[in-house]
C-alpha cells in the first residue's frame, strides 16, 4: 500500500459515519452541472374555486376525478367575498359567472386543489379564453380543514367570463348553482348538445 493510501486511509478510519459519507460524496464527479441527489420534486398543484356543473352532486363533478384528466382534492366550501351574477344563459342552460364584481350576489362554491394536468383539462374544459377566463377571486372559507380554516379568505383562480350577451347581467342570478333547482332550466350535457 503507498504512502498515499495509507494517508488516505487513515484520514476515513478517524471519521464518523456521516463524515465518511459526505467524504464519498465530495469526491464524485456529479453527472451534470445541476444535478443534486438529493432533489424531490413535487407537482405544482393550483387551486381553483367551482360554481356550477364541476361541483359535487352536479352533473360534470366525475370529470374532477376521472384520473384521465388529473387529480384533483376537494379542500373547502366557500362564498365569493364580492358579489357577482352567476346567471344560466344559452339554450344549453350553462352556469355563468360574469366578471361584474359589485353586481348580482355572493357566490357559494367548492375550492380544490387541481395538479397541472387538471388544470389543462379545465382550461380547455371551460374553453378557455373564448368562452371563460381563468381569473382570480377572493374568497372567504365556509368550511374547510387545517389548511384552509373556516372564516379565513384566499385568492384562488376561477373561471369566469366577460364574453357574454347584452342580456345576462339583467338575468335572475344566484347565490348557489343547481342544475336540478327550482329554476327548472334543464342542463344540457355536452354529449347532447348540437
Amino acid at each position: 500500500m503507498s504512502r498515499t493510501q495509507q494517508k488516505n486511509r487513515a484520514l476515513h478510519m478517524d471519521q464518523n459515519p456521516v463524515q465518511k459519507i459526505a467524504s464519498v460524496i465530495a469526491t464524485q464527479k456529479p453527472k451534470t452541472a445541476f444535478s443534486n441527489p438529493f432533489k424531490v420534486s413535487f407537482p405544482l398543484m393550483t387551486r381553483v374555486f367551482v360554481y356550477g356543473n364541476l361541483k359535487r352532486g352536479q352533473p360534470n363533478h366525475y370529470r374532477m376525478f376521472d384520473s384521465s384528466n388529473g387529480k384533483a382534492e376537494f379542500l373547502a366550501t366557500a362564498l365569493t367575498t364580492q358579489r357577482y351574477p352567476l346567471v344560466i344563459a344559452t339554450k344549453y342552460n350553462i352556469p355563468f359567472l360574469l366578471n361584474l364584481p359589485g353586481q348580482g350576489q355572493r357566490v357559494h362554491g367548492e375550492i380544490y386543489e387541481v395538479d397541472e394536468r387538471m388544470l389543462e383539462f379545465l382550461d380547455d374544459f371551460e374553453s378557455v379564453p373564448s368562452m371563460y377566463q381563468r381569473t382570480l377571486v377572493e374568497l372567504e372559507v365556509e368550511d374547510g380543514g387545517e389548511e384552509l380554516p373556516a372564516g379565513t379568505t384566499t385568492q384562488v383562480f376561477v373561471y369566469s367570463t366577460t364574453s357574454y350577451q347584452p342580456d345576462w347581467p339583467s338575468r335572475r342570478s344566484f347565490q348557489s348553482y343547481d342544475a336540478h333547482g327550482d329554476h327548472g332550466l334543464q342542463y344540457v350535457y355536452r354529449e347532447a348538445r348540437d
